[in-house]
């Protein structure tokens, strides 16, 4: 974490730029800064191969060796603050899940981990299924026929940028469907299939080679580009599959090739949702269940009714780097490429107004005016103590942003739904928050709003509810935000560790701004949403080492003084606060300002970084 990864070494010369490419852009999977790999032929090779002109890729060439900068298997090491070695030929087919992406399972561990997820309680990370219902399975009313039970893969989605872009694994999908295709196998009725390529390429290469079709067959069509069920947008699963998953209280699976996999991100039945390659969503979506070990377990029957098995129908690497040689072309590049700042039909259709000012409409529910500039003084005001705070929130462990800051679909009970309908918006064209987040009065009412958040000031509740303390009644998040507002009090959150992992979403500090949230207090941060925090003028305070809300006896119903803040306030400074039950004496503890830099106490002095860009450009 907070590590900048240079990939080297003598495997280098082994590994496809698609396959580096994959690794570099994955790096919050691992927690790194970033990760990256050294110039080489095999980076020039890829250039040229994705349409560069000679004379460019010759000078990319030419530079990095004059810098020193170019890697060769004879080139002197470079000096490196740490090395950690890896054994390419320890690397084993791994999937992660079912709510973290960091979470890796080997392949031919998944069944065995997937019952362990089922028996352990929810507390703990697991599903709390009882032990007399771990094998329950509902009948599929309708034609579909059949029964799914816990684990059933309810969506299989070849989706993401990140793996859809390398022709590597896109071709092997499409050889494994191939392969099962030639032996009868089907896709299983219940498991909604979609392909969502990263570019427009994949599919020229995909049907040059013929592997579109067998993609189709199974269920794979294309259904768009870029971002689908990896950000929430596959749309509804079937009504009677839906209606087997409540009827039965099952833990039903998605498996996508993403790269984010977080709570009540990718459909709001699928519980367990695992990140694979996108040949093994082909495999997982033949075999219609996760509580499945694909090295021993057959994943189907073939036409003469013999069972199949995954090393039936896996391509072996050279028939993958075969397919790529022949369809994988510059031609194809530079043809796709060559007119993509035109913009399409409907793109260049759009009215001009002429005016170098965007033109605000009230009436959009897609764009609005943001609030953040509302009451922005000239100067800002000293930085001063928090008086009177209330808890809003008192969340747990490894709380992501998508818990936080609004993604996917918009639930029709929610205050965003509510504030839609109100404007004339019926639910088949909500849309997803990702499409809205233009319009803050939709932002802020999906922040916390997601359904799996658990709300400790709630005990045993999931999604979007707190305890408002002004009348002690239960209500939704937002409207709690809106009664503390009106009465001039000033919110907090606490939090465990982890706090904001995940995806670094600017909402998920935007929307706690506007709900009137100005301090977090959590055990620990992710990097970059402590940063956000503090871009937003939000107080991001750290218990001290080895103390919680939990250890120190707070309860989060008292009222909360944050106390040592002034305008001299230096970063890392220790920040006492003081919490007072509603009977009884204060509790007063530590805890360590997390604001980490100088230039980010004028931020926060100033309300937040927008405020600051727009004092300096005022004055």
């Amino acid at each position: 974490v907070g590590k900048f990864v240079e990939f080297f070494g003598a495997g280098l010369a082994s590994m496809a730029l698609p396959d580096r490419a994959t690794i570099g852009n994955m790096s919050p999977e691992y927690g790194a800064t970033m990760g990256y790999f050294p110039v080489d032929d095999e980076t020039l090779r890829y250039y040229r191969l994705t349409g560069r002109e000679d004379a460019h890729v010759d000078f990319i060439g030419e530079y990095m060796k004059a810098q020193g900068m170019f890697f060769s298997a004879d080139a002197p090491e470079p000096e490196y603050s740490d090395v950690v070695e890896l054994d390419l030929s320890t690397v084993e087919p791994s999937i992660a899940g079912p709510r973290r992406p960091q979470d890796r399972i080997a392949v031919h561990g998944v069944h065995e981990a997937f019952g362990r997820m089922l028996a352990t309680p929810v507390k703990d990370g697991g599903f709390g299924i009882d032990a007399d219902k771990r094998n329950a399975h509902v009948k599929l009313d309708g034609d579909s026929g059949g029964d799914i039970g816990h684990g059933a893969t309810v969506i299989a989605a070849i989706t993401s940028c990140t793996n859809t872009s390398n022709p590597y694994v896109m071709v092997g999908a499409g050889l494994v469907a191939k392969k099962a295709v030639e032996r009868g196998l089907h896709v299983k009725p219940f498991v909604k299939t979609s392909l969502a390529p990263g570019s427009a390429v994949v599919s020229e290469y995909l049907e040059e080679s013929g592997l579109q079709h067998y993609l189709d067959e199974l269920g794979f069509e294309v259904v768009g580009y870029g971002c689908t069920t990896c950000i929430g947008n596959s749309g509804p699963i079937p009504d009677v599959v839906s209606a087997a998953i409540e009827k039965g209280g099952l833990v039903a699976a998605a498996v996508l090739s993403g790269n984010r996999n977080f709570e009540g991100r990718v459909h709001p039945l699928t519980k367990a949702n695992f990140l694979a390659s996108p040949p093994l969503v082909v495999a997982y979506a033949l075999a219609g269940t996760m509580d499945i070990n694909l090295d021993t377990d057959a994943i189907g029957t073939d036409s003469k009714g013999n069972a199949v098995y995954l090393r039936d129908i896996w391509p072996t690497r050279a028939e993958v780097r075969d397919v790529v040689a022949k369809v994988v072309s510059a031609k194809s590049f530079r043809a796709r490429y060559k007119d993509v700042f035109k913009g399409s039909d409907m793109w260049n259709a759009i009215e001009k107004t002429g005016s170098d000012l965007y033109q605000w409409s009230e009436k959009s529910t897609y764009v609005r005016e943001p609030s953040f500039f509302e009451h922005v003084a000239s100067a800002p005001a000293p930085i001063a103590p928090i008086q009177g705070a209330r808890a809003l929130a008192w969340l747990g462990d490894s709380v992501t942003t998508d818990h936080i800051s609004p993604a996917g679909s918009i639930a029709q009970k929610s205050p965003a739904a509510k504030y839609l309908m109100e404007h004339g918006i019926q639910p088949k064209d909500f849309n997803s928050y990702g499409s809205r987040r233009g319009n803050h009065e939709v932002m802020m009412r999906g922040t916390f709003a997601n359904i799996r958040l658990r709300n400790k000031l709630v005990p045993g509740s999931e999604g979007t509810w707190t305890r408002c303390f002004l009348d002690g009644q239960e209500m939704t998040i937002y409207d709690a935000s809106v009664k503390y507002i009106a009465a001039g009090v000033p919110l907090l959150v606490m939090a465990g560790k982890e706090y904001g992992s995940g995806s670094s979403r600017d909402w998920a500090a935007k929307g706690p701004a506007l709900l009137g949230v100005r301090v977090v207090i959590a055990e620990s941060y992710e990097r970059i949403h402590r940063s956000n925090l503090v871009g937003m003028g939000i107080l991001p305070l750290q218990f001290m080492e080895g103390e919680s809300a939990e250890s120190l006896g707070l309860k989060g119903d008292e009222t909360f003084d944050i106390l040592d803040l002034s305008d001299t306030v230096k970063p890392g400074a220790t920040i006492r606060v003081s919490a007072k039950p509603a009977s009884g004496a204060a509790k007063e503890f530590k805890t360590r300002l997390r604001i980490d830099t100088p230039v980010e106490v004028d931020y926060y002095r100033n309300g937040g970084i927008l405020q600051t860009v727009l004092r300096r450009l005022a004055g």
